[in-house]
């Protein structure tokens, strides 16, 4: 399936979509290059364009710092869909489900299409906060994914889903503080 579909089919048909996502046989390194390189790369192309135009305010920030932002939240943000996948694929045993590596990052992956696609507001650094709150509904792509990709009983779904929405904050907070110390902000 082409990405343009496949973005369009996980945030408008997500019930019909994951039972297909979860028939498809496709490895990691098929899906970074397809699917998560290119949408992870909106957020941070955006906020550097939009930093660059607008800056925070009155602070500009120098080119060279602005492309460090860029690769450090690029790089960042490809590193951590990867944690999160196998953090999501070791949780789903403990709520009776398949530890999958493959579907763990894929659940991770689809889930966090809204907040890419958002990823777009960040042009406008003033609007960058509407494009997170798209990550909300990936919370909920995640709720609906996690019985069909990970196997796990209906009835545990919330209790997983709430354990892999909190390890997948502390990933990102860590993430996060690891980044801004990097570039020094």
């Amino acid at each position: 399936m082409d990405i343009v579909s496949r973005v369009k089919n996980i945030i408008t048909t997500p019930n019909t979509e994951w039972p297909v996502i979860a028939g498809e046989r496709t490895d990691p390194a098929t899906l970074y290059t397809s699917y998560i390189i290119p949408l992870a790369a909106i957020p941070a192309v955006c906020s550097f364009i939009g930093l660059l135009v607008f800056g925070i305010g009155p602070i500009r920030l120098g080119f060279g710092t602005l492309i460090t932002l860029l690769i450090t939240q690029y790089v960042s943000t490809l590193v951590g869909v990867g944690v999160i996948g196998f953090i999501f694929a070791k949780l789903a045993p403990s709520f009776g489900g398949q530890d999958d590596l493959n579907e763990g990052l894929k659940l991770a992956a689809y889930a966090a299409t809204p907040s890419w696609i958002g990823g777009v507001f960040s042009l406008i650094p003033a609007l960058g906060i509407i494009g997170a709150l798209f990550g909300l509904y990936g919370l909920y792509l995640l709720y609906l994914g996690i019985p069909v990709l990970m196997k796990n009983p209906r009835e545990k779904t919330v209790i997983y889903a709430i354990a892999a929405i909190i390890v997948a904050v502390v990933i990102a907070v860590v993430i996060g503080y690891l980044q801004r110390s990097f570039i020094g902000f």
